[in-house]
């Protein structure tokens, strides 16, 4: 089996400094501006790692440079190097570099919804593709749940001689960042994909119910509020379930960004990473977050503002999730999953936690490391 490897350098970059994405050369201009530090690259190296360690040697055809060569090089993979030229931080590096790969069966990218809507309009017909989840807003059901579940499933691949399960039904989504960075949310159906199946490694497309039940949510939002402990920083995830605790709180949120708050009072809209970690001290830190329609993330999809060195502050004991009970039983899988991009803080956070459904009601949930 062929496969390709495609690395998508700036993707995920705005998504610790609250630019919801980096589509287009401005969008990436400011995310470093605000310090914004590479994702994608480190992360498609985890991924390569797991398949390195089972499959020695296994042959990947790579885009030379930042585009995937930096980040396959010196695992004992047997590497097939391409040259699409030097890249220009767009959506024609992606293009280019698959034109370079020729044929192959299959391109595993490193990027978020732009790079797979990027791949999927290039590759050629009856190839399939793989996502490693690096971008701010990943809606595809085309990525793994985290790079080791991309790494194990090419492994699997690998090993199989590519005789796995097959659809042709991946939906290819993609939101338009400048209506998500004015707070609408505005996604599209791009097209469909070939991927592996593979049960719990691989997502969900984003979707099921496109509203909660306003009465629950915002009875168990409100139970929720009145709970609050004094002094205690309140971080508040995005999302409508979040966003009804901030509401009960008497602000109105910031729909799809992340709203920090203590005694009741707002200290920042819309924060990035450096600003959340400003207001840490001695005192406790509680992270109230929403669960994805469909998906089931409750970390490292559409937050990552929240860093990992916030999160372990909080620990499990110290996050508060509010869903519906429509929204949690129609998850791809009965489980939470969390991707903080720290695996050991992912092992940390894994067991059961309690979603708080409406009033006076709750479901266990069990916390699974993506």
């Amino acid at each position: 089996m062929q496969i390709g490897v495609i690395v998508n350098p700036i993707a995920g970059m705005g998504g610790t400094v609250g630019l919801k994405g980096t589509d287009g050369p401005d969008a990436v201009a400011e995310a470093l501006r605000r310090g914004a530090e590479a994702q994608s690259g480190p992360r498609a190296r985890r991924a390569l790692a797991i398949l390195a360690k089972r499959c020695p040697r296994a042959r990947l055809r790579v885009a030379a440079g930042s585009l995937g060569q930096c980040w396959a090089s010196d695992l004992g993979l047997d590497l097939d190097v391409v040259s699409a030229g030097p890249p220009t931080g767009t959506a024609r590096d992606t293009r280019e570099a698959i034109a370079v790969l020729g044929a192959v069966d299959m391109v595993v990218f490193a990027g978020g919804d732009g790079t797979a809507r990027d791949v999927a309009g290039a590759l050629s017909s009856g190839a399939g593709m793989l996502g490693i989840p690096c971008g701010v807003k990943m809606h595809s059901g085309v990525f793994a749940v985290s790079p080791e579940s991309a790494g194990h499933i090419l492994a699997d691949l690998v090993e199989g001689n590519g005789r796995a399960g097959w659809t042709d039904e991946a939906e290819v989504m993609d939101i338009d960042e400048v209506a998500l960075r004015a707070g609408r949310l505005a996604p599209r159906l791009y097209g469909l994909a070939r991927v592996p199946v593979v049960a719990n490694r691989m997502q969900a497309a984003k979707g099921g119910p496109r509203r909660d039940s306003a009465a629950a949510l915002a009875a168990a939002a409100h139970e929720c509020a009145r709970a609050c402990e004094p002094g205690a920083l309140y971080i508040v995830g995005p999302g409508s379930s979040a966003g009804a605790f901030a509401r009960a709180l008497g602000h109105e949120p910031t729909l799809l960004g992340v709203d920090v708050f203590r005694d009741g009072e707002c200290l920042v809209q819309d924060a990035t990473a450096p600003r959340i970690e400003s207001f840490l001290d001695d005192r406790p830190v509680r992270i109230v977050l929403g669960v994805t329609g469909q998906q089931g993330f409750l970390l490292g999809r559409g937050n990552q503002q929240i860093s990992a060195d916030v999160i372990r502050r909080a620990g499990r004991e110290g996050l508060r999730v509010l869903a519906t009970e429509d929204k949690l039983s129609t998850l791809s899988a009965a489980a939470l999953f969390v991707d903080t991009g720290d695996p050991d803080l992912d092992q940390e956070l894994a067991g059961f936690i309690r979603v708080q459904t409406d009033r006076g009601r709750f479901m266990m949930m069990r916390v699974v490391a993506s």
